[in-house]
């Protein structure tokens, strides 16, 4: 490996500490291996963050484009910002709203803080978020209701300290394979357990010691079985409850009966007993996109952490740990102004907004007043509000989005611009396309999920034509806002982010580029050169949350039901997941034909009784006289294994290639979410308090064919409940 560059992998949140290779001539990287001396994963690595780091699949972005008599041609950079300053200044005089912007949590610290800071303090828009809503937010919003504060409180140090270890909801064999390595090695060490919950037996509940399956949509149920029955056998750290929380009584009140509620959830009440008794010895209750991606997301979240609250489960060993699946969501939680302000300040707060606002230079009346509505209510306000120009920055809402036909529909009705290192479905759309850098190629730092901040380094140089994402950012900002950021390079932005958190829940003010490069990575809270974060919120045996009182709150959100049912015309429940090998829409991780049918897993079961249930019906109403069809020829269409059939919901409908697996539930239909096309069947209902999506369930049906193209034809003329 020629001169490795010391860097941090991108694939996913664990943080590892990569060396790259340098390319002896022209633009590229040769080879990616494990960094010894990163302190997070000393030298471990897996093959998805080699491979992609190195050779990403996805058709590389070279040349800026712009659209014209309805086609995307090859332009200059000056003629695409240009005309993205006339559009963005024009929508920004008629109604500073009207302009919106998309980040990512796959952007460095510093250009998640120039977006941020562009948006906020100088568009001023409230039509700004990150596509790290649709995957955090419910946690984010769980950690502030419980700790008046974000962020996991236990460290990576603390897994090989814990005897329990309960996977909700989240695959980290698939998504994060360093961080499940770790579980793994603590589980199988003496008395220790893992447990996983999810409705499906995922590679991670394979590993595990027990796989529970709840219903999809009722793990709140099941959590608040486990608190009640906690309550009932008396294993409540009642010490722990009176010294350092609050609220307690009101959440008694409104559990529901164990036996009622582990019903709901389709769990044995013997089941609940065991997840009881696992919670006696320290325990970490991880979870991931299965929790938070539902319409009761927050008070699911926040039933987990009831749970470690209850239990005592607080303190080194133990604690509620939320996965992060993108390699800078913690980052853009810190630094992107999205739903607090850097630092985690106070969105609402008279006090912080001042202080932004002094320190940006701008008015504090420009700052908006409010987040604004998420992702998916951005999306409807290019119909239903002001919103007529759109701005996506390393994000692919055109897939990413629920019923995702609606939110491509409303994307063509806007000026739509696209900054990403990738052709995506919504560069598709776009009417200016960016090309930006992407991993070895981009300066700067990332978060992990532990809140350690750690260096990202360019091991190749940039195309000609490509510009990494801080240099759009700050180019498109002076142009529109003159003198807005008086520093632009990576380590300059980095510096004024870090001063900004100064005395902050998330102070990153010790932290430093030099002290990176000396110490590889640092966990914050990090107020001087020489401290680092631990375990959050316990001080020398003492716990102090962020709270006004100082102690940690209860919450009291019980299972309201799922916000599709199944019945007779859609009587699945459709579930999404992680493959191995897939990364977010699987821009940059599909291989083969990406327009092919999506693979659909469904219970064996399932298909006997789909296809008996066909066989009844055509049974009991043969064709009328005169018609040809099914009941006169004695052919009749079946679902079978490895063919085509038809996945429909009351948004739309696709061709999916059925493989029969055991491992999901009877009655569950299980698509990736790497394949837009499994968002044009989800539900765009969202937490009324975090604005994610309920991806996770949702009613469907799946209808046979006979072949490839019928099934793709019954696809796209399929009616739908808005037909």
């Amino acid at each position: 490996m020629n001169d490795p560059v010391p860097t941090t992998c991108m694939r996913c949140a664990v943080g590892c500490g990569h060396l790259t290779g340098r390319v002896d001539s022209g633009y590229g990287i040769d080879g990616v291996r494990g960094d010894v001396a990163h302190p997070t994963n000393r030298g471990l690595a897996c093959s998805r963050g080699i491979d992609e780091t190195q050779n990403p699949d996805g058709e590389w972005l070279t040349r800026p484009h712009v659209r014209q008599e309805g086609e995307l041609r090859r332009t200059t950079w000056d003629v695409a910002l240009s005309r993205i300053v006339d559009e963005f200044s024009d929508a920004l005089d008629r109604n500073r709203d009207g302009l919106a912007v998309l980040g990512s949590g796959q952007q460095t610290n510093e250009a998640a803080y120039a977006l941020g800071k562009l948006a906020r303090g100088g568009f001023g828009t409230r039509h700004y978020d990150a596509n790290t809503t649709l995957c955090m937010a419910s946690a984010v919003t769980a950690y502030n209701d419980a700790f008046g504060s974000d962020a996991p409180p236990p460290t990576y140090d603390d897994v090989e300290d814990a005897t329990t270890h309960v996977v909700w909801g989240a695959n980290p064999a698939v998504a994060h394979p360093v961080l499940f390595r770790w579980i793994v090695e603590s589980a199988t060490d003496g008395e220790s357990r893992l447990i996983v919950v999810d409705p499906v037996e995922t590679k991670t509940a394979k590993a595990g010691d027990r796989h529970v399956a709840p219903e999809p949509g009722t793990d709140l149920a099941l959590a608040r079985a486990v608190l009640a029955r906690v309550i009932e056998r008396g294993e409540v750290d009642e010490a722990f409850v009176e010294e350092a929380t609050t609220g307690f009584g009101a959440l008694r009140a409104e559990l529901p009966d164990p036996e009622s509620a582990a019903a709901t959830a389709g769990v044995s009440l013997a089941t609940v007993e065991a997840l009881v008794d696992a919670l006696r010895d320290p325990t970490l209750v991880y979870w991931g996109m299965g929790v938070n991606q539902s319409a009761q997301g927050t008070d699911t979240a926040g039933a987990l952490i009831d749970l470690c609250l209850a239990t005592g489960n607080m303190g080194p060993g133990s604690g509620p740990f939320s996965l992060t699946g993108q390699a800078n969501s913690m980052g853009t939680r810190v630094c992107s102004s999205k739903g607090s302000w850097p630092g985690m300040r106070s969105f609402e707060d008279p006090a912080e907004r001042r202080t932004i606002a002094e320190a940006w230079g701008v008015p504090v009346e420009r700052l908006p007043d409010d987040p604004g509505p998420g992702p998916v209510g951005i999306c409807e306000a290019i119909g239903d509000g002001p919103v007529e120009a759109l701005w996506a920055v390393a994000t692919n809402p055109a897939a990413g989005l629920p019923d995702a036909s609606a939110a491509r529909e409303r994307l063509r009705e806007t000026f739509l611009v696209v900054q990403d290192a990738f052709h995506t479905d919504t560069t598709e759309l776009a009417d200016v396309v960016l090309p930006a850098a992407t991993w070895g190629e981009s300066d700067g730092t990332a978060m992990n999920m532990e809140r350690r901040i750690s260096r990202v380094r360019p091991a190749s140089d940039l195309a000609p034509a490509v510009r990494t994402d801080l240099d759009i950012i700050t180019s498109i900002g002076e142009a529109l806002v003159p003198g807005l950021f008086p520093a632009t390079e990576p380590e300059a932005v980095f510096d004024e982010f870090a001063a900004l958190t100064a005395g902050t829940d998330a102070d990153c003010s010790g932290v430093s580029y030099d002290r990176l490069r000396e110490e590889r990575a640092v966990r914050w809270p990090a107020p001087s050169a020489k401290s680092a974060g631990g375990y959050r919120y316990h001080d020398d045996g003492d716990w102090s949350f962020r709270t006004p009182s100082g102690r940690a709150r209860f919450s009291t959100g019980t299972h309201a039901g799922v916000p599709e049912p199944t019945d007779e015309s859609y009587p699945l429940t459709l579930t999404t997941g992680r493959e191995s090998d897939g990364y977010n829409t699987g821009i940059r991780s599909r291989d083969g034909d990406a327009a092919s049918a999506v693979v659909a897993r469904v219970n064996p079961d399932t298909v006997e009784r789909l296809n008996g249930e066909a066989e009844s019906a055509g049974e009991a109403s043969p064709a009328d006289e005169g018609e040809a069809g099914e009941a006169e020829t004695g052919e009749k269409a079946a679902i079978a294994a490895d063919e085509t059939a038809c996945l429909t919901s009351r948004r739309g409908s696709i061709p999916v290639r059925v493989t029969v697996d055991t491992a999901v539930p009877a009655g569950t239909v299980w698509l990736p979410i790497h394949r837009g096309a499994t968002n044009e069947l989800t539900l765009p209902v969202t937490d009324p308090r975090s604005d994610e999506p309920n991806y996770k369930q949702c009613a469907v049906a799946l209808e046979p064919t006979t072949d490839g193209v019928a099934a793709e034809e019954q696809a796209r003329t399929k009616p739908t409940a808005d037909d």
